[in-house]
């Protein structure tokens, strides 16, 4: 097979049911299934996607003229082993461009055939039924015929026929001919248009003595129930979650009360069908259950939206298998802590909006902070929500349309995230039909200063589950949907980590995830860790220096690309990691900080305010400002490692500083020291940071008014 020297120089067919049965370096075919920040998923097959990252185009992903549905042509980069596609861009887009095209077909005996030009199957293979009333002559929409069409399309063709060459070449006009013989093709035309009408829609052909044959209604199934119906004619009932156009079918997701299945409406290739439906009806659709390498899908005949009483009972019957279904019938708390006990009803709220948003086909938005304590958390949530969409979406890149996980440089939800999620949420609302998300945010949405980008959601509609270990203000009760906190209760808090709730509430969401994350909470504390979650560690394998190591890599890798969630890089350091990658970055993580440190701690001032030692660094002269670590974590570094008699230590910037003391309100020493330096435009922003900012300009003044402020709390 000499071809396969020429891989590049043609396109492949690929007819495979494996992302594994893919050859890394050929051009395939392919259909636009979707977008996301990151690039573009393009399907190869039923089943089978791959990604083409923004970094392998050759022009900005904004600027792409694709749309869903749209054939392209990509290269295959590599087949990871979790099955996962990287695509590669491909200069030519059109079947001209290539010498020539292939079948791939692994498992058949066509593979490596040539395809001839305009033979190619242009996309999904088609529903072998066109919907119930609907021509194949005609095509003028779901539902109904069109009398007029198919007559004149007749006409059209006996016209034709008067039109003939004779034997030698020369055109015969129709009224030339006899009127016997424009008499007979004129019929024998009415004939074929009948024939062919006919064969297209066989239930729809009626004759003037004919009573239209009456379908028996197929029974209602649910859809978990279809891979045991594969041939047979069914019925389902539910809500309608997406509606995509491929270049062949338009394939709507239809979910009833137990599950999700593709549905493959044909019209003709690109057409949409049933434009009248749209997402979020509730339908009845009959057909037949199909499998299509490897996966269910249902060929529609007929699909109906319902209205009035009939919708109502459908709804009313997916609400009541939801939230049955949604709600987590225990929680149990990872290991046995106080403050965990106390808020497992709020957990219980808080998965149930989560469960009821992968279930409802709703994406979910993580936001979390870049830090080891945000990530862990975050990444905990992660792990727990996965499985389930995997479970109810059967298309492989679900994952990434439905869940995203977004850090935040600035512990902080305000308008500026706020503004990039709704933008982005709208975008993919028109373009795409995708539903509001859900927004978790975690360990960043408890205070203040997040209640303007909660309310920028609140307007769009969208929800906002708010979980945070630390004491949230009395304003944000009102402004989230769910709220998760502690503060909350009457239990003293004050032990735990964001980590160690968000790590929880994973847990609630899906108990069969609790072993990957058991080692979680202990990976969250940089010291104090609660025996308890020292004990879950160590019996899930992770010792007190296999911890470490997993947080001080957690942590470097969150400086870097802050804003990306680097998914499979934390994924591989969290739970499947044997020590190696782990050891490596935490060695860089160290070397980094203790060179940082060493220098700090070489130019710390030592003031006495009142008595009491404080310490004050100038972090713009004595540490690198463009570079690991960032300046609170080398704050944090410097109070945990003092061996003096320090009590706060603060260290400070061009227009911002941060405090370290324990039990310090840095709002009313913020609010203090704008009393004693008016001019300072001094204002607590970052609570969860302890961070203040200020004008520059007066940058001693503050730094001395804030260190004073401080000692008056301690």
């Amino acid at each position: 097979m000499d071809w396969i020297t020429h891989d590049e120089d043609v396109w492949f067919d690929f007819r495979g049911d494996s992302p594994k049965q893919l050859t890394p370096g050929r051009y395939y075919k392919g259909t636009v299934d979707g977008f996301a920040d990151f690039g573009v998923f393009v399907d190869l097959a039923p089943g089978v996607t791959g990604l083409l990252h923004r970094s392998e185009l050759d022009r900005r992903l904004e600027s792409l003229d694709w749309e869903s549905g749209d054939t392209v042509f990509v290269q295959v980069k590599n087949v990871r082993s979790n099955g996962n596609i990287d695509l590669g861009w491909s200069i030519r887009q059109s079947e001209s461009e290539f010498r020539g095209a292939r079948v791939h077909d692994p498992d058949g005996d066509d593979d490596g055939e040539p395809i001839d030009n305009g033979s190619a199957d242009d996309g999904p293979t088609p529903v072998k039924k066109t919907p119930k009333g609907i021509s194949t002559k005609s095509r003028v929409g779901n539902g109904t015929d069109s009398t007029e069409d198919t007559e004149q399309s007749a006409s059209t063709s006996a016209a034709t026929e008067t039109e003939r060459p004779d034997d030698d070449g020369d055109s015969v006009d129709a009224s030339e001919a006899s009127g016997d013989e424009v008499t007979e093709t004129t019929e024998e035309a009415d004939a074929e248009t009948e024939f062919e009408f006919e064969e297209a829609s066989e239930s729809d052909a009626t004759t003037d003595d004919e009573e239209p044959t009456e379908v028996e209604a197929p029974e209602r199934v649910t859809v978990d129930s279809l891979g045991d119906r594969v041939g047979e004619r069914v019925r389902i009932e539910g809500e309608v979650v997406g509606a995509r156009q491929t270049g062949g079918p338009t394939i709507f997701e239809v979910r009833d009360e137990t599950a999700v299945v593709d549905c493959a409406a044909f019209v003709e290739a690109g057409v949409r069908a049933y434009p009248e439906v749209d997402e979020g009806d509730v339908v009845r659709l009959d057909g037949e259950v199909e499998l299509r390498r490897g996966e269910l899908q249902v060929e529609t005949e007929e699909l109906t939206a319902l209205s009035g009483d009939e919708a109502a009972t459908v709804e009313t019957r997916l609400e009541d298998a939801l939230s049955e279904k949604a709600r987590p019938e225990t929680v149990e708390p990872l290991a046995a802590d106080e403050a965990v006990e106390a808020v497992t009803d709020q957990l219980a709220d808080a998965a149930e909006a989560i469960r009821t948003a992968v279930l409802q086909s709703r994406p979910i938005v993580v936001r979390h902070a870049a830090t080891a304590d945000g990530y862990v958390a975050g990444a905990a949530i992660e792990r727990a929500v996965l499985p389930l969409i995997r479970e109810e979406h059967a298309r492989a890149d679900a994952e990434y349309h439905f869940f995203t996980r977004r850090p935040l440089d600035d512990p902080v939800y305000g308008m500026d995230a706020a503004t990039n999620d709704v933008t982005r949420m709208l975008q993919d609302n028109e373009r795409h039909d995708e539903k509001l998300p859900l927004v978790v945010l975690v360990g960043v949405g408890g205070t203040t200063d997040s209640l303007d980008g909660l309310g920028l959601l609140g307007v769009y509609g969208a929800s906002r589950v708010v979980v945070d270990a630390d004491a949230v203000d009395t304003e944000i009760v009102d402004e989230a949907s769910v709220l998760v906190s502690p503060s909350l209760t009457d239990v003293d808090a004050s032990g735990l980590s964001t980590g160690a709730l968000g790590a929880n509430l994973a847990a609630a969401v899906n108990a069969d995830a609790s072993d990957d994350l058991a080692h979680l909470p202990a990976v969250s504390y940089w010291q104090e860790t609660p025996a308890a979650y020292v004990d879950l560690a160590s019996e899930a394998g992770y010792g007190a220096d296999g911890t470490r190591k997993l947080r001080e890599a957690v942590a470097l890798e969150a400086y870097y690309q802050s804003y990306q969630d680097k998914r499979e890089l934390i994924t591989d350091l969290l739970f499947e990691d044997d020590g190696g990658l782990a050891g490596h970055v935490s060695e860089q993580f160290r070397i980094k900080l203790d060179d940082e440190v060493e220098t700090a701690e070489a130019n710390l001032e030592t003031r006495e305010v009142d008595g009491v030692s404080v310490a004050v660094l100038d972090a713009d002269s004595y540490s690198h400002r463009f570079d690991f670590p960032p300046t609170s974590l080398l704050a944090d570094a410097l109070h945990r490692r003092a061996d003096d008699d320090r009590v706060a230590t603060i260290v400070y910037s061009t227009d911002e500083l941060f405090v370290r003391a324990e039990g310090v309100d840095v709002r009313t020493a913020a609010a203090d020291a704008s009393d004693a330096v008016p001019e300072g435009g001094i204002t607590a922003v970052g609570i969860r940071q302890n961070r203040v900012e200020f004008l520059s300009g007066a940058r001693e003044d503050v730094v001395d008014a804030v260190a004073a402020a401080v000692v008056d709390q301690l």
